[in-house]
């Protein structure tokens, strides 16, 4: 979470002492991190606002911040996209120079509301100035009514949590809009994120919870249905890294697809499978499900390994490989067994691919199971 503030609380419940008691001291000043941290904050959250690709996601959150949601969601995208797009939701909120949206009245709000957005590249939405004291420590998590909750580098616990519901109840202390971020939400504790929901399940007027996840899916249901979605765009040659560690892996259910061997002999190693990487495995399959229905609509050729195979299903069955896909992410929410997952997926896969198509060696056409176009 965020570091405490010199004015708040300190261990026991003692207060701290406050910067009005120095009167040369400047609050503003004291609250802000070196200049370096500062530079690369407004680099990252200048990179999210002059971003193409995230240009739709941007117009949305400028049509919402007219009447923020109390909860929003960001998936998609990479970390770093994520924690732009949240930090640029922060600055939206309470920047003065972003216009104050959230204390004007309904009549206003109406009239607003039918300007162009900025995402549209339109000049009469007001942006955040990135450079006040109110923009600085919001994208910096220095704002004593900003709770940064950082999943990337742990798991979010009970205490954590708890520590921030207890504030909540008070109105914000300096900002129009108090802002919680949770970063890579999925690290939450299953305790974490059940007492989180009682949070979001009460009203939080001015309080804005964002959580960020590369999908919605690997976070509990009862948190997704709370939240205003936005998925961001998906930078399809950024995850080189990721593919490159997953290629064993793709290859094997390549394989597996066309012959149906190979595939459990790998998994069937002792700690060769766990629930993170049946995760991301999944996610390489919808990224590319997802890149097939767009070169259907585009006509790109497909490309080789499984998206070649991909390219085979007719589109009922693509749509009944996005359900399984769904499906196997939920079943790693409920804790089922990754080993059992991963070779339900592939079992899947297999009877979704037309064997006349398959080639591996078939030579025979092999009847669809019941239920299978």
């Amino acid at each position: 979470m965020r570091p405490r503030k010199r004015s708040e609380p300190g261990p026991g419940g003692s207060e701290a002492t406050d910067p009005a008691d120095n009167p040369g001291a400047t609050p503003e000043a004291e609250a802000l991190p070196d200049a370096e941290a500062i530079a690369a904050a407004q680099t990252l959250a200048r990179a999210f606002m002059n971003s193409s690709g995230q240009a739709r996601v941007r117009a949305f959150l400028d049509r919402l911040s007219l009447f923020p949601p109390q909860v929003l969601l960001l998936e998609g995208g990479t970390a770093d996209d994520r924690l732009a797009a949240a930090r640029y939701w922060s600055v939206l909120l309470n920047c003065p120079a972003a216009g104050g949206r959230t204390s004007l009245d309904q009549g206003q709000q109406s009239l607003f509301a039918g300007m162009p957005s900025s995402g549209q590249g339109a000049a009469l939405t007001p942006l955040p100035c990135l450079e006040c004291p109110e923009c600085i420590r919001m994208l910096t998590h220095m704002h004593r009514d900003c709770f940064f909750f950082d999943g990337l580098a742990g798991s979010i616990k009970i205490d954590e949590v708890r520590a921030m519901r207890a504030v909540l109840g008070e109105p914000a202390r300096e900002a129009r809009c108090r802002i919680v971020i949770l970063r890579e939400a999925q690290s939450l504790v299953e305790a974490a994120a059940n007492a989180l929901l009682k949070s979001l399940e009460e009203p939080r007027p001015g309080t804005s919870f964002v959580l960020l996840t590369p999908q919605r899916e690997r976070l509990l249901p009862t948190l997704v249905s709370r939240g205003f979605v936005l998925t961001l765009h998906w930078p399809w040659g950024a995850d080189s890294e990721q593919r490159a560690r997953l290629a064993p892996w793709e290859a094997a259910l390549c394989s597996f697809m066309q012959s149906g061997r190979d595939l459990f002999e790998k998994s069937g190693g002792k700690g060769m499978v766990d629930a993170a990487l049946v995760h991301d495995l999944t996610g390489l399959c919808r990224r590319l499900l997802a890149e097939r229905i767009r070169a259907r609509q585009t006509g790109d050729l497909p490309g080789e390994g499984l998206e070649g195979l991909l390219a085979r299903l007719p589109a009922q069955r693509l749509r009944m490989l996005d359900e399984a896909l769904a499906e196997c992410q939920d079943s790693l929410l409920s804790n089922v067994n990754p080993v059992l997952v991963l070779e339900w997926l592939a079992t899947r896969m297999y009877l979704l691919l037309p064997r006349q198509a398959a080639g591996g060696g078939a030579k025979q056409h092999t009847p669809a199971p019941a239920g299978l176009p």
